[in-house]
């Protein structure tokens, strides 16, 4: 598997915020986000050739039940399967932090972090050198996050910088037609906090009654 990196660290968003855990990233995406911090594994990929075995060793010298399997997106590495096959048979718990762009097919995962990407996300066109249309039709699929919701502990991140995201958002929940609690879902980004609070009006509505999000 071609991996980025693995490191220890401290989980720091979500339902398992606090926990020390393994992170395996894998290197390479099928995405190019505007904004994306890891841009060494998904722009540019680099890193290393490691095997199943490699990896499930490393990951043994943290003292640690929790694994993180991140990206880049790990949905696209070649033996992400047996990988976190491997991981399950030595007893650890697997968060999967996707985009929830490619059906899942079973994947042994304990906690799917689920990370669709919001139109702004899609690069200008000057820089994704090809990407920018490859990545506007991939970048959501409502099917896709449907079965990644029904079949998995989930929970759903979202990087907000205008107003116009949440409506995005209610449109995304409406398309995928299950119902999400509020607890399930993480905004995040620079601007959350002024967007939310000059939104109570379409949060209100989104939002739907005993605390939930509605489809």
């Amino acid at each position: 598997m071609f991996l980025s990196e693995i490191f220890y660290s401290i989980q720091g968003e979500g339902e398992l915020t606090g926990v020390p855990s393994a992170f395996i990233r894998t290197s390479r995406c099928n995405l190019r986000c505007s904004w994306c911090d890891t841009k060494y594994a998904s722009w540019a990929p680099e890193g290393t050739e490691m095997t199943i075995d490699e990896i499930v060793s490393e990951v043994g010298h943290f003292p640690t039940e929790h694994v993180v399997v991140t990206g880049g997106e790990p949905m696209v590495a070649r033996g992400i399967h047996q990988l976190t096959r491997r991981l399950k048979e030595i007893g650890k718990h697997i968060t999967i932090e996707t985009a929830a762009t490619i059906f899942p097919e079973d994947i042994a995962c304990d906690l799917a972090s689920l990370s669709p990407k919001l139109s702004n996300s899609t690069p200008d066109a000057a820089v994704a050198n090809g990407w920018r249309d490859r990545h506007e039709k991939r970048r959501l699929q409502p099917e896709i996050l449907r079965e990644w919701i029904q079949s998995y502990n989930y929970q759903l991140k979202f990087v907000i910088v205008s107003e116009r995201d949440l409506e995005e958002i209610h449109d995304l929940f409406s398309t995928v037609g299950c119902e999400i609690k509020s607890a399930k879902v993480l905004l995040g980004g620079g601007l959350v906090s002024r967007v939310v609070r000059g939104s109570r009006r379409r949060r209100k509505r989104t939002w739907g009654a005993g605390g939930r999000w509605w489809c």
